[in-house]
């Protein structure tokens, strides 16, 4: 059984050239290989959002995955971090 205190929800907004550039479909792609679930979506500032839950280090694992396939694009990012809420399945698109 699952033990929900040990997981995470990670808010985390990337800016930079990280629209048009495949970055939504290479999150999900990336999130396949582990287990996470949420949810990738790109804003009207040109930023895109990612809300991703799991276990802490399965998190860092997946974000440091995504800002090196994707380093050359961002420019900045800013995570916040809270308890899960368990809302999601699996990680996918928002559109």
């Amino acid at each position: 059984m699952e033990d929900k205190r040990n997981r995470e929800r990670r808010q985390v907004h990337y800016r930079g050239r990280v629209q048009g550039v495949g970055f939504r479909w290479t999150c999900r792609g990336i999130a396949a290989g582990f287990a996470v679930a949420g949810y990738v979506k790109n804003l009207a500032d040109g930023q895109v959002l990612v809300v991703v839950e799991g276990e802490p280090d399965e998190l860092d694992r997946f974000l440091a995955a995504v800002d090196g396939e994707m380093s050359r694009n961002i420019r900045e990012k800013s995570v916040q971090t809270a308890d899960a809420l368990g809302e999601f399945r699996e990680f996918g698109i928002h559109f």
